[in-house]
């Protein structure tokens, strides 16, 4: 009973600061999306391809890079000259809401940023749990993980608006089913909206880069995360 009561006091404490940094984020105009994915799904390559696609539809944005050490990534990310900043959680599996709010005035010193993307831990569990004040969350997972993930980790894909389903190149040399991988998806959550891709060939990364910079433009005006359309 104790421990519940922890877990309840720590989740509270993480909402109310994810809903003061998405407060801020309106009040910005700044759209913010949550990517999260297991190790090695392939999130830092992904955004290395969105960059050109991205800088042609919403031209400034930033991305905080969340890992447990090192700034590997965010030196990878800095070469295209997009604002990068780490965030190094030590022990922590996944960012937090007080994490980022202490970017935040990094943040809103660039100039007129108009979408945050946000890497988070490589971690399949406890993400789920943490708003970070985002406006979407996006799961990236990969053809070398097999098709049956989301149903060995439904609280993330229930918590997503969007899966990526990443190194699809590789799925001749698998026994990945995307379509299994889709059927599976859309039982845990029958509102995400799937985009296939691979950063080898290119296949899908202007697709979701267009649906993500249409969705900068039309972000919602409520406090509220947006749903996704199914």
């Amino acid at each position: 009973m104790h421990d519940i009561l922890i877990e309840e006091k720590i989740l509270s404490r993480n909402d109310a600061i994810a809903a003061d940094n998405r407060k801020l984020f309106r009040d910005k105009n700044i759209f913010a999306i949550n990517m999260v994915s297991s190790p090695g799904a392939g999130k830092t390559t992904l955004i290395e391809k969105m960059v050109p696609y991205l800088k042609e539809r919403v031209q400034n944005f930033s991305v905080i890079e969340g890992d447990l050490a090192t700034d590997l990534d965010s030196q990878r990310l800095s070469k295209y000259g997009v604002p990068v900043r780490q965030i190094n959680t030590g022990k922590a599996c996944h960012l937090d809401a007080h994490n980022i709010s202490h970017v935040l005035p990094w943040l809103f010193e660039q100039q007129d940023t108009s979408l945050l993307i946000i890497e988070n831990v490589g971690n399949m569990v406890c993400p789920a749990e943490y708003d970070l004040g985002e406006d979407m969350m996006a799961t990236v997972m990969s053809s070398t993980e097999g098709d049956d993930k989301p149903l060995k980790y439904p609280a993330i894909f229930n918590a997503s608006d969007v899966l990526i389903i990443n190194k699809t190149d590789l799925v001749p040399y698998t026994n990945f089913d995307i379509g299994r991988a889709r059927e599976n998806a859309l039982k845990i959550n029958p509102n995400l909206v799937i985009f296939e891709t691979s950063c080898k060939t290119g296949m899908g990364v202007r697709e979701w880069s267009d649906y993500l910079s249409d969705s900068v433009k039309n972000r919602p005006v409520s406090g509220n995360r947006p749903l996704s359309e199914g």
